[in-house]
């Protein structure tokens, strides 16, 4: 019960373990040789000494895998951002070029919402088989439907395709009647719950009501967004998360975060999940499910006092404005509102400046969006708070602010709140307190970039209480191994993307470091090699602690910087390929994914060569990528791989991955750690 092994087995009796237990004739035949007390003490200090030594390693060890992951993260959250740009451009250049190209641009920003759809044109069509064994959901749905919901997605059933659109329907029925902020009360006896994301960790979710309780009219609950996207099973995440609203609309309240989002679907997972459960009637599922989102409340405010949204604010955040924005005319945060690009398009100055927006305590009469306004609500769902004063550019992730205290105080004091709720960033203990205790950040999905790399927390609070913090980990048989193997694991999945990232920049970094390698000698100064790093991927890591793992160092500190890439290389669909096209198209190749996925209007699949070359053309330009048209044109003969005149780009990128030589992570104790052994303790077990 809780015992290590090797407690339980000091507990075997002296007949067990005859060897290991002397009889009392044998003890008394001993001569015992007393340790003196000073003695003693000094190897316990020692063992002390050294462990804490080991376990300070081993965090530190631990952090450099986290920021590593959270750098990646935010770098691609930054190239996702960066295509909101990148469809403006698109919009601009196709304006003066021909009818053809024009089409494109209209599919591309005009992509009619399916508001007048009737919901029998999609369920009249899809039948329940009897052979379907799945849960059967009962409208009006009752506490009885998510029961059966949970117990389904426990034993890995899928909801049938009809259901799962009724429940959008139902939701989006529902969520059209609520305002843009919800307003809780709280009193002592009543207590609210309040989650973080998610991203499609179901483990994470059944603890959470398995610790709490279901959701009910006593058991009330806050989702501050980001349900789906990274994990597996955002689908039934969301079900459960949406059956349990309809059933208890005024204790169940979801917020927007920026995942909820069909553009961040389309790279980060939730798409190719549906798609693979739904083969069928995925595009079905995805066309409501778009328009679900558009109607999330984008926060929630509690007893007046608190507020809880999804990112952060920045000094020009407006709760009046933003209680009368028209939200479910922000489709994406990757996708202009019609309304900017068309003022762009007219008078690119004016579109600059900025900057109409809604009176105070007025209804926007427009029905679009005004640039204000779009950027009110990415600040709601992409800002950080940072200990430094001010508001500035949130560079790491490419969207919304970085808020200090200052900023903060400024914003609660203005509409009268004490406290500002918040989640998008993972946190090693599932919540963090900053701002002189006037902001948490709280991060209900554990084990998020790897096993063992952070807790889940969710929060308990009513009026006139402190918050409650309750943490949790979802552990599996992985979790019981020793720390110094979780530990390596996390490393080793860390550097395995790290150095796929430099993989991507390789012809880039090359020529930074021939840049400094003043003798042509394959070796630069480890200062040298750690700068180059940093301004070629902007990942804002310490690279000087990063890397012995990363590069060969010799005696007088000096980096062999080719050694970067001896263990890694990018497999090529043509080996005709150039390595630079190469390395540019797998750098790039989630954009593009998605590009030509908006672009395939009838999700054939299929892009003419036309569309291809056009689109590409633009994203070189855009990119400033270094590719000529000439290149392009042989790109284009390349990927049409049946002479058709189409191309299969979906099935082209995923030829593109990074081959590791070594794909087993190293259980192992570090060399440096292995010095810090006393003599005495260098065959000691590891697994202290």
């Amino acid at each position: 019960m809780g015992c290590s092994s090797s407690s339980v087995k000091g507990n075997k009796s002296e007949k067990e373990c005859p060897d290991r237990f002397p009889s009392a004739h044998t003890m008394s035949s001993i001569a015992v040789t007393p340790v003196p007390g000073d003695l003693m003490l000094k190897a316990a200090l020692v063992i002390q000494n050294w462990y804490r030594r080991y376990r300070a390693r081993l965090t530190a060890r631990q952090h450099y895998a986290l920021a590593i992951f959270q750098s990646i993260e935010y770098a691609d959250e930054q190239g996702q951002m960066q295509l909101s740009n990148f469809f403006s451009f698109m919009l601009e250049n196709y304006t003066k070029t021909n009818n053809e190209e024009s089409a494109i641009v209209s599919r591309l920003f005009e992509k009619p919402m399916q508001e007048n759809k009737d919901r029998q044109e999609y369920l009249g069509l899809i039948e329940v088989p009897d052979s379907y064994d799945g849960p059967r959901l009962q409208f009006p749905l009752t506490f009885t439907d998510i029961d059966l919901l949970l117990r389904a997605f426990k034993k890995h059933q899928t909801l049938h395709a009809h259901y799962v659109l009724e429940v959008l329907f139902e939701a989006r029925k529902v969520l059209k009647q609520m305002p843009n902020f919800t307003h809780i009360k709280t009193f002592p006896s009543k207590e609210i719950t309040i989650c973080g994301d998610l991203h499609g960790k179901l483990d994470d979710l059944l603890l959470i009501f398995y610790k709490n309780g279901l959701p009910s009219e006593n058991n009330p609950y806050v989702f501050n967004g980001d349900f789906v996207d990274r994990g597996n099973n955002s689908m039934e995440i969301l079900m459960i998360l949406l059956v349990s609203f309809l059933v208890y609309p005024t204790d169940l309240h979801l917020n927007r975060g920026n995942h909820e989002d069909f553009m961040m679907n389309l790279r980060y997972g939730f798409t190719k999940e549906i798609l693979h459960k739904y083969k069928l009637h995925g595009r079905k599922i995805l066309q409501v499910l778009e328009e679900v989102y558009t109607w999330l409340p984008i926060g929630t405010i509690i007893d007046d006092e608190i507020l809880v949204i999804h990112g952060g604010i920045s000094e020009s955040t407006d709760l009046n404005t933003l209680r009368h924005i028209p939200r479910n005319k922000m489709r994406s945060v990757l996708m202009p509102p019609m309304s900017i690009n068309r003022e762009h398009s007219a008078d690119l100055k004016r579109s600059k400046s900025g900057l109409s927006t809604c009176a105070p305590g007025k209804a926007e009469s427009s029905t679009d969006l005004t640039k204000h306004e779009w950027e009110q609500i990415i600040d709601l769902l992409w800002s950080d708070p940072r200990g430094r004063k001010g508001c500035y550019p949130n560079t790491s992730r490419g969207g919304g602010c970085y808020f200090g205290p200052d900023v903060t105080s400024k914003i609660l004091n203005k509409n009268q709140l004490k406290m500002l709720i918040r989640s998008h960033e993972c946190k090693p203990d599932g919540y963090e307190i900053c701002h002189d205790g006037k902001v948490i950040t709280l991060f209900s999905a554990s084990n998020y970039y790897e096993e063992g790399s952070n807790r889940g927390a969710y929060i308990r609070l009513s009026y006139g209480t402190t918050p409650q913090f309750f943490q949790y980990q979802v552990t599996s048989s992985s979790c019981l191994s020793p720390l110094h193997q979780r530990v390596s694991a996390m490393e080793f999945s860390a550097f395995k993307i790290l150095k796929e990232r430099m993989l991507s920049r390789k012809t880039d970094l090359i020529s930074a470091f021939q840049l400094r390698d003043y003798g042509r000698t394959g070796r630069i100064s480890l200062a040298q090699w750690a700068f180059s790093m940093e301004n070629i991927l902007g990942l804002n890591l310490p690279w000087r602690s990063l890397s012995s793992h990363l590069v060969h160092i010799d005696e007088d500190r000096n980096v062999d910087y080719m050694s970067s890439f001896q263990d890694v290389h990018i497999e090529k669909p043509v080996k005709e390929m150039k390595s630079s096209l190469t390395e540019t198209l797998y750098r790039y190749r989630s954009d593009l994914k998605i590009i030509f996925n908006i672009i395939d209007t009838d999700h054939s699949g299929l892009i003419s060569l036309d569309e291809f070359r056009t689109m590409w053309k633009l994203f070189n330009t855009h990119y400033n990528v270094q590719i000529d048209d000439s290149q392009i044109d042989e790109l284009a003969k390349i990927v049409d791989f049946n002479k058709d005149g189409n191309i299969d780009f979906n099935e082209f990128l995923k030829a593109f991955y990074v081959v590791h030589k070594h794909e087993k992570p190293q259980s192992h104790l570090a060399q440096d750690e292995q010095k810090l052994l006393p003599a005495s303790l260098k065959t000691a077990d590891p697994n202290l």
